[in-house]
């Protein structure tokens, strides 16, 4: 019994293994440059949203690599003379252990799986942070990185 227990540290020990270690808002920005007459137009239709995201990732350390997402939000009114409701920027980062993982494996890991874990914590702080502005919460639908990480790999095929 006492073999078999080792036999199983030993394998685990070569496991591979991705845990988010830290997360942290590396940079937060709310405008609301309309204020307080933002608040009097009565909005009678969904406001218009541009986001713009970035994913970004770096080696921090042996095994320990950070990953943020930069998020650039811009939301106005749908009317003829569009105003500005708010603009809100984010970079929401993360620490991951990434250990025994192949060569190979890595860009979709960084590319896919820790940006998937990031995700919605990343979402809950814009939420949070259009509800503390005064507005009705910006809720993002989910991304899917796979897809995202797919259409880089494509177009940097297509390019070469």
């Amino acid at each position: 019994m006492a073999e078999q227990t080792s036999t199983e540290t030993q394998g685990s020990a070569e496991s591979p293994i991705l845990r988010m270690q830290k997360m942290y808002i590396k940079d937060l920005s709310f405008e609301n440059p309309n204020a307080p007459d933002v608040y009097r137009v009565g909005q009678k239709a969904e406001p218009s949203v541009e986001l713009n995201l970035k994913l970004n990732n770096r080696k921090v350390g042996e095994d320990h690599w950070e990953v943020s997402l930069e998020i650039n939000a811009k939301v106005a009114t749908k009317e003829d003379e569009p105003r500005v409701l708010f603009i809100l920027e984010i970079e929401h980062g993360a620490v991951f252990l990434l250990r025994n993982i192949p060569e190979q494996h890595m860009p979709m890991v960084l590319g896919v799986e820790c940006p998937t874990l990031l995700f919605p914590f990343t979402r809950q702080v814009i939420s949070q942070a259009s509800v503390d502005g005064g507005f009705m919460p910006l809720l993002m639908e989910p991304v899917n990185f796979m897809a995202l990480f797919q259409n880089a790999q494509k177009n940097r095929e297509q390019s070469n």
